[in-house]
This record gives C-alpha cells, sequence and structure tokens, in this order.
C-alpha cells in the first residue's frame, strides 16, 4: 500500500493547485482523480471551454455587426462552427497537457479512478481508488476536492439531444433555432450569449424577479437592460412546470407568478438551475464526515477542517461561491497550514465575473447587503456612455460603482459593468 503525506480527491482547481503547493512545501502528495484528464469541470467542461466559445462568438458577432461602424466592410461572414468548436478542444488539451506536466514536474502522484473513504486508525487514514484496477492508498492527511455537479430537475431528464445541460451546451454541431434556458445565472446567460451571437433566438426563463439576484441590485438591472437589449429574452417569475419532447420540438410549460399557465416552443431546452456539491460514494460515513443540511460538507470556516483529524475540504464541495479561484485559494491555505506556515483565505476579495459582453465584474458588497448589515456607506459612479475610451471602441454601455464606508472611506465593494471588466 502507498503511502502518502496528502492525498487530494479531485484534480480540479481547488486540488490540483492545493496539490502542487503541498509538494513545493515538500510534502509527498498524491491526487486521485476520475476524469482522464485533469481540471475537473472548470478545464474540461466549464470555465474554459465556455470562455473559448464566447471570444469566438463575441468575434464572430462583431464582424457581423460592429466592424462596419470602424469603416470595414468584411462582406459576408460565414461561420464554421465546426472549426470553432475544433478551436474549442484544442485550448482545453492545451491546458490539461500542461496540467500533466505540472504534475510530472512537482512529482505528484496521479491516481486515476473513484476515490472514496475506506477507514481511519490513529497512523493514518484509508483510500480506495477504483480505475481500472483497484488499489488503496494511505495519508496522514486527506483533502475533499471533489466539486459539483450539474443539478437535474425531476421532471425534464436531460437526453444530450433536445433537453440538454451545460456539458452539451458547448458541444453543439449546429446552432438551435429557438434555444430555451432555465437560470438566468452566470451558466445560462453565458451560454445564451454564445448560441444568441451564433444566431439563435434565445430565451431565459427565471423563477427570481431578474438575473444575478446576489449582486447589487441597480448595477444587475444595468447588465440586465444591457443584455435585453441585444435580443436575449427573458421571462422573469416563471417556473418550468414541465418539459416534452414532441418530434423536433421541446414543447415547455410554464406557470407564472399569477398561477397562469402557458407554452413555449424550441429546438433545445438548457437546464441551468445551478450545481450541487459532489458527494456521491466518496465513503463519508466510514470515517466520520458529515453533510449538512445542504448536502456540502462541514468544515471549520477558518480552517476548513472537517470534525475528523486530517480530513479538510475546499471548493465547491463546502458552503460558499462555487468559484474556481476560489477554490484555488483554499487549496493553498490548506496546504500551506499543514506545511506548518499560516495560510489565509480574505472572503471579503474575492470576485465574481460573468463573461457576457460587456462583461459584468464585482468583488465586495452591494447596497443591499451594506443595508441589512447596518453598514453606513456612500457610492461613486460613473457611466461609460460620455468616456471617451469608450466612445473611441464605440462601447458605450456600461458603468462603474464603487462603494465605501461613510467614516473611513474603505472600500466595501467594487462593480463594472463593460467591455473587458474582467
Amino acid at each position: 500500500m502507498s503511502e502518502f503525506d496528502l492525498v487530494i480527491i479531485g484534480g480540479g482547481p481547488g486540488g490540483y493547485v492545493c496539490g502542487i503547493r503541498a509538494a513545493q512545501l515538500g510534502l509527498k502528495t498524491a491526487i486521485i482523480e476520475k476524469r482522464p484528464t485533469m481540471g475537473g469541470t472548470c478545464v474540461n467542461v466549464g470555465c474554459i471551454p465556455s470562455k473559448a466559445l464566447l471570444d469566438s462568438s463575441h468575434k464572430y458577432h462583431d464582424a457581423q455587426h460592429g466592424l462596419q461602424d470602424h469603416g470595414i466592410d468584411v462582406g459576408k461572414v460565414k461561420l464554421d462552427l465546426k472549426k470553432l468548436m475544433s478551436r474549442k478542444v484544442n485550448v482545453v488539451k492545451e491546458l490539461t497537457d500542461g496540467l500533466d506536466f505540472l504534475m510530472k514536474k512537482n512529482k505528484i502522484t496521479v491516481l486515476r479512478g473513484h476515490g472514496r473513504f475506506v477507514g481511519k486508525d490513529s497512523n493514518g487514514i484509508d483510500l480506495e481508488v477504483e480505475g481500472e484496477k483497484k488499489e488503496k492508498v494511505r495519508a496522514k492527511n486527506v483533502v475533499i476536492a471533489t466539486g459539483s455537479a450539474i443539478i437535474e430537475l425531476p421532471n425534464m431528464k436531460p437526453d444530450g439531444k433536445h433537453i440538454i445541460t451545460s456539458d452539451e451546451a458547448i458541444a453543439l454541431d449546429q446552432v438551435p433555432d429557438h434555444l430555451i434556458i432555465i437560470g438566468a445565472g452566470v451558466i445560462g446567460l453565458e451560454l445564451g450569449s454564445v448560441w444568441h451571437r451564433l444566431g439563435a433566438r434565445v430565451t431565459i426563463v427565471e423563477l427570481l424577479p431578474g438575473i444575478l439576484m446576489s449582486m447589487d441590485r441597480q448595477m444587475r438591472e444595468q447588465a440586465q437592460r444591457i443584455l435585453t437589449k441585444q435580443g436575449l429574452e427573458f421571462l422573469f417569475e416563471h417556473k418550468v412546470t414541465e418539459a416534452k419532447v414532441k418530434g423536433k420540438e421541446v414543447v415547455v410549460t410554464l406557470e407564472g407568478k399569477d398561477q397562469k399557465k402557458s407554452e413555449l416552443k424550441g429546438d433545445r431546452l438548457l437546464v441551468a438551475v445551478g450545481r450541487r456539491p459532489y458527494t456521491d460514494d466518496l465513503g463519508l460515513d466510514k470515517v466520520g464526515v458529515k453533510l449538512n443540511q445542504r448536502g456540502r460538507v462541514e468544515v471549520d470556516p477558518h480552517s476548513l477542517a472537517t470534525g475528523v483529524p486530517g480530513i479538510y475540504a475546499i471548493g465547491d464541495v463546502i458552503e460558499g461561491a462555487m468559484l474556481a479561484h476560489r477554490a484555488e485559494d483554499e487549496g493553498v491555505m490548506v496546504a500551506e497550514n499543514l506545511a506548518g506556515k499560516k495560510g489565509h483565505v480574505n472572503y471579503e476579495a474575492v470576485p465574481w465575473i460573468v463573461y457576457t459582453w460587456p462583461e459584468i465584474a464585482w468583488v465586495g458588497r452591494g447596497e443591499e447587503a451594506l443595508k441589512e448589515a447596518g453598514i453606513e456607506y456612500r457610492t461613486g459612479k460613473y457611466m461609460f456612455k460620455p468616456n471617451g475610451r469608450a466612445k473611441a471602441m464605440n462601447e458605450p454601455d456600461g458603468q462603474v460603482k464603487f462603494i465605501a464606508d461613510k467614516r473611513t472611506d474603505k472600500i466595501l465593494g467594487v462593480f463594472i459593468v463593460g467591455p473587458n471588466a474582467s
């Protein structure tokens, strides 16, 4: 049985960054990863492929609708969707190959397969890796970095063709005529933007009254107006009660806040209602790791230690925002603490970015959150429209907003809706 100072379950951003930092600090480290490639959801089917598509679709849309204003006439613009998708695949491959190199460079053992706990004693923690063959390993410490999985709705099971998840939405072989999306969060807005730019009619159905409801209200409403002006269609305060495939169509039954029902028809339905912590078949009960009521691993908010000595958890699998860079920060912190250093994460300074166009970016708290906390503040705002640089770029839509403590001028929140806000 192989023995390690640290075993990490999950090779996504939190897991591989934790592993690299631990190895740099002298810990004998292994990462258990069930995918054939490193990088987790983010690199393989999430952040990275979606950003590649967002960039390509923006260039296509700009060539169709934006270049003429600059005196550039490119004639009829043709979309080669197959080549666009091939570029996305190559971007992902280059990054996963790079991660394989980093594993070797830092002498990290990568164990391919599904990892689960099988027991523990005073000398260590035992895990089983089920891949092409079964093997057992022992660790002094374990980090659970298993990430999250797509939430599926019981009355609209994805079939991979008509009713799809984000995994399929980044790999369609033709532009939909009408893409219906359930969910006006980050995933819905980004993938809706991709396919709208490429020529699809896009309707986004949202149960809540607006997009990005955790964001500062004034700024999210500004972003919502811009996206609506671009042609994205929104149906707020509607829930989807049923979806049926009829021939080549998906017929979606909607119910408004007045309980009135209506139907919406499209050729694709993307279910983008969020993600859940992935704790399936990890053997948590074998070692006593507890989950909270929301199904997330319970940890100390400062050390990220579970209630079981030697076992930690980071990223999407614990409470907090499901953000890759947050998981990376937590991975570094845990690795440094295990090596006797003083790791720390400043959760007040973790940024959010939505890669629509214009981009939406923020860090800190908005006005509503500060009012709820009883904190007095003042704001500074500036629209892009009168800005010389924005005019020169022909990008007048957007705004910057700073929120500061009324007494000390400490910055409490920064919000940007605008080109390249990230």
